[in-house]
């Protein structure tokens, strides 16, 4: 039995679903900036343990659920 594979999270933004209200921004401005027309740029790196909590709440407060976290697991 191997032992469990450390995981991180990921932010990710459907750019379809986006409706630029920024909110995600606020909540978590270590990993998602706003380009000039208020949509989310997010810089694609794993959050940080400490900013998980503050990142599934960015998740959960998007009026368009266009805010994703995704579950990276590192290469076997």
């Amino acid at each position: 039995m191997n032992p469990p594979q450390p995981v991180a999270i990921r932010v990710r933004v459907d750019p379809v679903a986006c409706d630029a209200y920024g909110f995600c921004a606020e909540m978590l401005p270590e990993r998602i900036s706003l380009d000039e027309w208020g949509y989310p740029i997010v810089d694609g790196s794993p959050v940080d343990p400490g900013l998980v909590e503050l990142a599934t709440r960015a998740a959960a407060e998007c009026p368009r659920r266009a805010v994703l976290l995704e579950v990276v697991r590192p290469a076997s």
